[in-house]
C-alpha cells in the first residue's frame, strides 16, 4: 500500500508543483553560471524541446510524446514508439508553431529515433559525450508528460537528483525492456506517459540524458525513473545518421514472397490510415504458431526493418523470399520479444 501511495502522490506532485518559474534553492542558484537564474535556464532549454503527436489510440497507446531538437535545428531526437507510425509526425514548438516531421531513422536497440524537419530556427542541443552527470548531481527533466502542453504552454520541468548510473539488466519476472545498457536512475517520477524522449539537463543547461519510456512492473509495485546517458545517445544518433540502422522498406519484390496467410497470421482490420500491426489470430500448427507468435502481439520489426502499419508489414514481406527465415520483434504487454520464423 505504501508503494502505491508513493506513486500516486509523486504523479500529482509532478503535475502541480512543476513550472519554469519554480523557486530555486540557494544551493541551486550558487551552482548556476554567473548572471543566469534558474528561470532563465529552463526557459532557454525549453526552446529546444518540442511536443510530438502521431499514431495512437489503439490498445490504449498514447498518441503523444516529447522530442529534443539537436544539432543545427533540423533533427529531433525522441523515443522510438508507435507514436511515430504515421507519414508525418506533428511537431509543436515552444512558441506554438505546428510543423510536420518525417522519421529519418530508428535504433531499436536503444529505442531511439530521429525525425527530420525543415529549418524552423529552433536552437539545438549539442550531444557532448563527456557530459554524463555524476551521482548526487542535481538535474532537471523537461517533458510533455500527460500531454499537458498542447500549444505554446510551458512543458513540465521536474527537479531531481542522480541516484545511480547502472546497467538496466533484464531479470526474469522483473521489468521488461529491449534496451539493456547503462541508465541514469533518478529520484523523481519522470517516466510518465508523454514524457518519453524528453531532455535531462544539468544546471549549466547541457543535455546529459534522454528520458526513456515508462517502465514499471505493476505486480511487483516497481517503477524505475531513468534516462539514457548522453554518450549512449550520441553513439545511437551516429549509427542512425551513418545508415547502420534500418527503418525503411526495400523497394524490390520477389517472385515467391512470404504472405500473412501462408505464415498462419491474421492482423486486426484496417481502422486507421496506418493501423498498427497487431496480431488478431494465429492458425494452429502454422509457421507463426510454431515460432511462438500469439494473438495481441504487436509486430514492431521484421529483419530489423521498422513496421509502421499493417500495410507496411505486407510490403516488407513482399520483399522476402518465402524460403528465407524471418526475425520478428514483437511487443507483448510490456515485454519485447524476438521471434525467429523458420520455413
Amino acid at each position: 500500500m505504501k508503494t502505491v501511495l508513493n506513486i500516486a502522490v509523486g504523479a500529482w506532485l509532478s503535475v502541480f508543483l512543476i513550472s519554469p518559474r519554480i523557486q530555486a534553492t540557494e544551493a541551486d542558484q550558487a551552482s548556476l553560471p554567473v548572471s543566469r537564474t534558474l528561470e532563465q535556464l529552463l526557459v532557454q532549454a525549453e526552446r529546444s524541446i518540442v511536443k510530438l503527436y502521431g499514431a495512437g489510440g489503439a490498445r490504449g497507446l498514447e498518441s503523444y510524446q516529447t522530442g529534443i531538437v539537436i544539432g543545427d535545428g533540423t533533427l529531433i531526437l525522441t523515443s522510438w514508439s508507435t507514436v511515430l507510425d504515421v507519414d508525418k509526425v506533428r511537431v509543436v514548438t515552444y512558441d506554438g508553431r505546428r510543423l510536420d516531421a518525417e522519421v529519418a531513422g530508428v535504433d531499436p536497440q536503444c529505442e531511439l529515433a530521429l525525425l527530420r524537419i525543415p529549418d524552423a530556427g529552433l536552437p539545438g542541443f549539442t550531444l557532448d559525450g563527456d557530459s554524463t552527470p555524476r551521482i548526487g548531481q542535481r538535474v532537471f527533466a523537461i517533458t510533455n508528460l500527460f500531454g499537458i502542453a498542447a500549444g505554446n504552454e510551458s512543458c513540465s520541468a521536474q527537479k531531481g537528483v542522480v541516484m545511480a548510473i547502472t546497467p538496466l539488466t533484464k531479470r526474469k519476472g522483473s521489468l521488461k525492456t529491449l534496451y539493456q545498457g547503462r541508465v541514469i536512475v533518478l529520484d523523481v517520477m519522470t517516466n510518465n506517459p508523454g514524457a518519453a524522449g524528453g531532455a535531462l539537463i544539468d544546471l549549466s543547461g547541457r543535455l546529459v540524458g534522454v528520458i526513456g519510456k515508462e517502465l514499471r512492473d505493476e505486480q511487483a509495485g516497481i517503477w524505475i525513473n531513468y534516462a539514457l546517458p548522453v554518450d549512449v545517445v550520441k553513439s545511437s544518433v551516429d549509427r542512425i545518421l551513418s545508415g547502420q540502422t534500418s527503418s525503411s522498406v526495400a523497394t524490390t519484390t520477389v517472385a515467391e514472397p512470404h504472405q500473412l496467410l501462408d505464415l498462419g497470421l491474421a492482423l486486426i482490420p484496417d481502422v486507421l490510415p496506418k493501423t498498427p500491426a497487431f496480431v488478431d489470430w494465429v492458425r494452429e500448427d502454422s509457421l507463426a504458431a510454431r515460432a511462438g507468435l500469439q494473438p495481441n502481439d504487436h509486430i514492431l520489426l521484421v529483419n530489423d526493418i521498422r513496421v509502421d502499419s499493417r500495410k507496411g508489414l505486407e510490403r516488407i514481406l513482399s520483399s522476402i523470399n518465402r524460403s528465407d527465415s524471418l526475425q520478428i520483434l514483437v511487443q507483448r504487454g510490456q515485454e519485447l520479444i524476438r521471434i525467429q520464423v523458420r520455413p
